[in-house]
Formats: structure tokens, C-alpha cells, sequence
């Protein structure tokens, strides 16, 4: 597989898992009338704890010990859920009352949708590098 499909995959895997926890921690946040602060400490720590789940997941199904699992899905996605979250809440912010809007509301998944798709951008050419030099996703397919 080449680099560019690679760095592809391991961009929308990422996606996946940054997605489903920032909209669960923003509409969870959101529901429950929080702050912007703890409802985005809330959607960043759900992105994390699915991007490394996606990764961990499947690594301990294929056979992996545990504790070799968890060091893979670390080394494999923390950067590249770093930057998507950086990305991603920093364009959610940027968006005036986004953070307001209820979740009832097309500028609340509207501005979602814009963030995840610029930190998409973002963070693809960060798994590109990665993978290029041996790191990231590319040591995953080794373990599954």
C-alpha cells in the first residue's frame, strides 16, 4: 500500500474515533448547559479514549498482549488525535456562538462538521509523515 493510502486510512480511522467522542463530549456538554471549557476537556478526552480504542481494540482481538496493545495504539494515534483536536476545537472556538448554539441548532453541527473536516486536513499530512518515516499507523498492520 502505498504511503498516500496509508496516511488516507490512517487519517479517517483517526476521524472516526476524534469524531465520535467530540460529538458525544459537545452534545453531552451541551445538553447539560456546561461551559466551554469542561464540555471541550469532555469532547477531547472521549476523541482520545475512541482514537485509541479503534487502534487498541482490534490489536488485543488479533492476539496482542495487553500491555503491548496499549504501547502500539499510543506510538500509532497520539499525535495525529493531538493535532485533529487542536485543529478541531480551535475552529469550533473560532466559530462565533458555536459553542452556544444548542443541538437543535445548524450552526452547532454545521461548525462540528467544518472543524473535523479542516482538522482532517490538518492531521493528514502528519500520519503522511509519520508513515513515511516507519511510525505511526505503519507499524500497525505489522500486529493485526
Amino acid at each position: 500500500m502505498s504511503t498516500d493510502r496509508m496516511a488516507l486510512r490512517a487519517t479517517l480511522h483517526c476521524l472516526m474515533g476524534c469524531g465520535i467522542g467530540e460529538v458525544l463530549g459537545l452534545a453531552i456538554g451541551t445538553a447539560l448547559g456546561w461551559g466551554n471549557a469542561p464540555t471541550i476537556a469532555l469532547a477531547v478526552a472521549l476523541a482520545f479514549l475512541f482514537g485509541y480504542a479503534f487502534t487498541f481494540v482490534p490489536l488485543v482481538r488479533g492476539g496482542l498482549a495487553f500491555a503491548a496493545a496499549v504501547g502500539i495504539a499510543l506510538a500509532a494515534d497520539t499525535l495525529s488525535i493531538t493535532v485533529m483536536e487542536i485543529v478541531d476545537n480551535a475552529m469550533i472556538l473560532a466559530v462565533p456562538g458555536a459553542m452556544d448554539a444548542g443541538l437543535d441548532s445548524p450552526l452547532f453541527w454545521g461548525s462540528l462538521g467544518l472543524a473535523l473536516a479542516v482538522a482532517f486536513c490538518a492531521a493528514y499530512p502528519v500520519n503522511r509523515w509519520l508513515i513515511a518515516r516507519g511510525r505511526g499507523h505503519a507499524v500497525v498492520p505489522h500486529h493485526h
